[in-house]
């Protein structure tokens, strides 16, 4: 990867017409969050961040960056995507978005 790469801040951008969150680095897809969307309730699927962009913590801005858009759209999650499960358990402030009778579903 080159500086210039290294040094653009990231985008992320929700791709409603192919069930993911994308973000863009330097207008690159970087990586991606699949999901379904089944009335309020988005079901996380899938989490990947391109190899030549791993270490710079896309997948955590990621992650954040879907589960409050979730919460601003007043969504409910269902973290069905080992990464993001973890996410969640490392960071308890948005366990609240998973319904509290599926949280023992994903161990929260």
């Amino acid at each position: 990867m080159d500086p210039v790469t290294e040094a653009a801040e990231p985008v992320i951008a929700d791709n409603p017409q192919e069930s993911r969150f994308e973000i863009l680095v330097g207008g690159e897809r970087a990586g991606l969050a699949r999901y379904q969307l089944r009335g309020q309730v988005l079901s996380l699927t899938h989490t990947e961040v391109d190899p030549r962009f791993q270490g710079l913590g896309l997948a955590s801005k990621l992650a954040r960056a879907v589960l409050d858009q979730a919460r601003e759209r007043g969504l409910a999650v269902l973290p069905y995507c080992p990464y993001t499960r973890s996410w969640i358990a490392r960071h308890p402030e948005y366990t609240d978005l998973v319904p509290a009778g599926r949280r023992p579903e994903f161990r929260l």
